[in-house]
């Protein structure tokens, strides 16, 4: 485990020099242009189209129209004071059906936004799937046969030929434990299955499809390149007598499913059998290449989770009787109705440390919260809840370095209000108010602390006053 710095041991906000400051995106909720230049359908246009999938039935036609806009919206990124920016690539916009041909018009898309970062001095980190994958792929089985992630080995190698020679961060996939689950276990995300074996089966796929692309992604990148992947953790808490149980059942089916087949190279024993793949869909080497050593590994932290028992006698979480979710009083939540808590994120940097090999970097590569955000009369947008948001964040990620985490950087979710998947438009997470009508960008007020900090390397030792409204009197 990497020591301290001296100036971290010693209490003093500043952070490791070269520590990364970024925002991050995804293609679907930013990009828009979904039928120009060659662009193939994703799950996720499907999905939007389908009545009553999304809030309003928004989709992700336009979003923040960035494909047409990228330059404009770097020139923001710059302006931030920024070292890295996180976007992801669109499948289905280098192979429309998923394989066979390349796009040219879609490589070209991204080899101009990565000269676009680096003539800025920005250093792209480029997520090869968030989620969108292409409708043709879904349409012979998706995640949930074993072809897709052959497929996706495939891409990310035209990819990483067509990029490879940007210094830049690569990650394999986003949140996996969100597509196997909400896409084909609940089907509240695209595209929309309900069945377990689907989404046990997609579990495997998914990390087999990881396994491939990091292969394809070291034979074919610079040796030095840092390659990753980023998963989505939350950290699970028992509250009171006899939640233990359903607490450690909880975590293995929503946080160790994916974490330790990649580090350990196993599915966790505590995760009920219908949430892990059969042993059938496991073939002979496939744990060694989900396991295969990692550069870094992205943590994706938003909110706890809290369980206690009280719900009666009938399974509840985790499938232990009487089980239910616990809303601990004093926990604000966001509009999303996630509890904010950024003890969670520290106690996640330490925890997955203590398990990663010895010089595996960590970086937070998505962190934010959700506020009812308006542009006021004086045409600002004070963002206060964000700003109280990241500072105690940014600060739980602060101490976690001087506990000897190697915490390398840290993404705010995100650069621009987006189509928030199936909430569509109405929850905003930039740091850049986006009028969708006008495609009017605006900085929020936590551009400005963002900006701050990213400049100075340093967190102030309170997070910055609220404004007061135009004519309040001064005692």
């Amino acid at each position: 485990m990497t020591t301290a710095s001296g100036a971290a041991a010693r209490g003093a906000r500043t952070f490791p020099p070269g520590f990364l400051w970024g925002a991050a995106t995804a293609a679907y909720q930013i990009e828009g242009a979904v039928t120009e230049d060659g662009r193939g359908p994703s799950v996720w246009d499907t999905f939007s189209h389908t009545p009553g999938k999304t809030a309003g039935g928004e989709t992700g036609d336009v979003a923040c129209d960035f494909y047409h806009r990228y330059e404009h919206d770097l020139d923001l990124l710059a302006g931030l004071g920024l070292s890295t920016f996180r976007f992801s690539v669109a499948w289905s916009r280098v192979q429309p059906d998923g394989r066979g041909p390349v796009n040219q018009a879609g490589l070209d898309f991204y080899r101009a936004l990565v000269d676009g970062l680096q003539a800025r001095g920005v250093l792209p980190a480029i997520t090869l799937f968030h989620w969108d994958l292409p409708q043709a792929l879904e349409d012979g089985g998706g995640w949930a046969v074993r072809d897709t992630a052959l497929r996706f080995a495939e891409y990310a190698e035209i990819v990483a030929a067509a990029l490879g020679d940007a210094n830049a961060l690569w990650l394999t996939l986003n949140e996996p434990q969100q597509v196997a689950h909400q896409g084909y276990r609940v089907g509240t995300h695209a595209p929309g299955h309900t069945d377990d074996a689907l989404a046990a089966a997609a579990t495997h796929h998914l990390l087999l499809g990881h396994g491939l692309a990091l292969a394809r992604l070291r034979a074919t990148l610079p040796a030095a390149t840092r390659i990753g992947i980023s998963i989505d953790i939350h950290p699970v808490r028992a509250h009171g007598e006899g939640a233990e149980e359903a607490a450690a059942i909880l975590d293995a089916e929503i946080n160790r499913v994916f974490f330790d087949p990649i580090v350990h190279g196993r599915y966790p024993r505590a995760a009920r059998p219908y949430v892990l793949p059969p042993p059938g869909l496991i073939e002979p080497g496939d744990m060694e290449l989900i396991r295969a050593p990692l550069d870094f590994v992205g943590i994706n932290y938003y909110s706890p989770h809290y369980v206690t028992i009280g719900g009666g006698a009938e399974p509840g979480i985790g499938g232990v009787a009487g089980a239910v979710e616990f809303k601990p009083e004093g926990l604000p939540r966001t509009s999303m109705g996630w509890l904010i808590e950024p003890e969670g994120l520290f106690d996640t940097l330490v925890a997955v440390d203590n398990e990663l090999p010895d010089g595996v970097e960590l970086y937070v590569t998505e962190n934010g919260c959700a506020a009812p955000d308006s542009v006021g009369a004086d045409g600002e947008v004070e963002d206060h809840e964000r700003i109280d948001y990241l500072y105690g964040h940014i600060e739980a990620a602060r101490r976690a370095i001087a506990r000897g985490v190697p915490l390398a950087g840290y993404f705010v979710w995100s650069l621009l209000d987006n189509f928030e998947w199936a909430w569509g438009y109405d929850k905003r997470f930039g740091l850049v108010f986006v009028d969708f009508e006008t495609q009017e960008r605006i900085p929020k007020r936590s551009a400005g602390f963002y900006r701050q900090l990213a400049i100075s390397n340093s967190l102030p030792r309170e997070p910055p006053a609220r404004r007061r409204p135009a004519g309040d009197a001064v005692a």
